[in-house]
């Protein structure tokens, strides 16, 4: 299973555009405000049917291709994670180690 380091995605470059991105989604699709750090999934806002809406938005918004071990819920509980999975996929920074 492939987890990610969120410290390192707060300090790699552009980790600040992905997040403010990813909160704008979830708060256009939700209708509510989201916290960067709150687990999107222990909400409750979330269905299946949008956990897949997710991954697609993350997959066409940024370019990576999300696929075997990388698809875990630990990837995508909190706008860090996403984040720093998005980084990886990407290799930037110091989360593309």
């Amino acid at each position: 299973m492939t987890t990610v380091d969120n410290q390192d995605a707060a300090t790699s470059p552009g980790a600040a555009a992905v997040q403010q991105r990813l909160v704008a989604f979830l708060g256009e699709r939700t209708g509510g405000d989201w916290a960067v750090d709150q687990d999107l999934f222990a909400s409750g806002a979330f269905s299946s049917l949008f956990s897949l809406e997710l991954l697609q938005y993350v997959e066409q918004e940024f370019q990576v291709a999300v696929e075997g071990d990388d698809l875990t819920l630990d990837n995508f509980r909190t706008v860090p994670a996403i984040t720093a999975l998005v980084q990886r996929l990407r290799g930037e920074g110091a989360a593309g180690r």
